[in-house]
């Protein structure tokens, strides 16, 4: 498919829509986005997708370079609808967001064609329920971590490699970084460096947010 024809795709779409290009940058920008993201297609097109939208995600992970949705389609891996808090404009509003992959003629690495859908009314109240159910009742401990699983977030889709959820699982349990080398008869120096990779992967700056962010995705 040509550029010009995933334009026609994003323009011919009712709902909010744009297309961003392998390395996240947007090519397309139609008029009901304009509408509900209060963005016009100037000041959207040719800029990063975090930049225009400044998304976050459930777990508190801000849209950037390492975007996890943006990963799983250069693997062609199909995604899962998303939800993502956009703070452009007046105020923070949640949308659902769709994602189709789609190959471009002149692209190595496939496009991909994002449909947003208001949920902000719906996810809030989803939100106050959980946290209701969490703190005011006596429900199992399982069904508690159950209920803050965050099922459609971004950073559920983080691609951890199985050493990094094992030192994951570690840290979360308090361990150290000397404590995590000699459980896994690894250097300290490796186990530092995989924190590092998770920190990016994550977005995370300390291990403690880390680990709160892999707990909330379900990584964990």
């Amino acid at each position: 498919m040509r550029l010009s024809e995933i334009k026609k795709l994003v323009d011919g779409t009712a709902d909010a829509a744009f297309a961003l290009d392998p390395g996240g940058i947007i090519t397309a920008w139609n008029e009901a986005a304009e509408k509900v993201f209060g963005i016009g297609k100037s000041d959207a097109v040719g800029k990063t997708c975090s930049d225009v939208l400044h998304g976050v995600d459930e777990c508190g992970r801000v849209c950037g370079e390492r975007c996890s949705i943006r990963q799983m389609a250069q693997n062609r891996q199909p995604v899962k609808s998303y939800d993502l808090e956009v703070r452009s404009g007046e105020k923070p509003r949640w949308f659902n967001i769709s994602v189709l992959i789609v190959d471009e003629s002149k692209s190595v690495a496939p496009h991909t064609v994002h449909i947003a859908r208001p949920a902000d009314l719906t996810k809030r109240f989803e939100m106050l329920m959980r946290d209701f159910v969490v703190t005011e009742t006596n429900i199992p401990h399982a069904q508690i971590e159950s209920l803050r699983t965050r099922k459609r977030t971004p950073t559920k889709f983080t691609d951890l490699s199985k050493r990094e959820i094992e030192i994951l699982r570690l840290l979360s349990r308090g361990g150290s970084s000397s404590d995590i080398a000699k459980d896994l008869f690894i250097s300290r120096t490796t186990v530092n460096n995989h924190i590092q990779h998770i920190f990016k992967k994550l977005g995370a700056h300390s291990r403690l947010e880390a680990v709160r962010r892999a707990e909330q995705a379900g990584l964990i």
